[in-house]
C-alpha cells in the first residue's frame, strides 16, 4: 500500500493500541466515497471508531477500557 516517489514508498505503521500512522500527505476515501486529505508529516488514522473527527485519530482510544483475557 503506498505510492512510490523519489523519496521512497509511503510508510504505514500499525500500532498495538492506537491509530494507524501514515507518513507524508495522504488522501483517505471514506465508505460513502467522500475523500479527505491530510498534508501533515504523519497522519494518525483512527481504528477504534471512538474519534469525533473520523477518519482521523483524536486520542479517544486512550479512554477505552481493555478487556482482560478470561484464560
Amino acid at each position: 500500500m503506498g505510492r512510490e516517489t523519489g523519496a521512497g514508498p509511503t510508510r504505514v505503521r500499525l500500532t498495538d493500541d492506537g491509530p494507524v500512522l501514515v507518513t507524508g500527505p495522504v488522501e483517505v476515501e471514506l465508505p460513502d466515497g467522500t475523500r479527505v486529505t491530510s498534508r501533515r508529516p504523519v497522519t494518525a488514522l483512527c481504528t477504534c471508531r471512538r474519534t469525533r473527527r473520523p477518519p482521523f485519530c483524536d486520542t479517544s482510544h486512550r479512554t477505552r477500557v481493555r478487556q482482560e483475557d478470561p484464560t
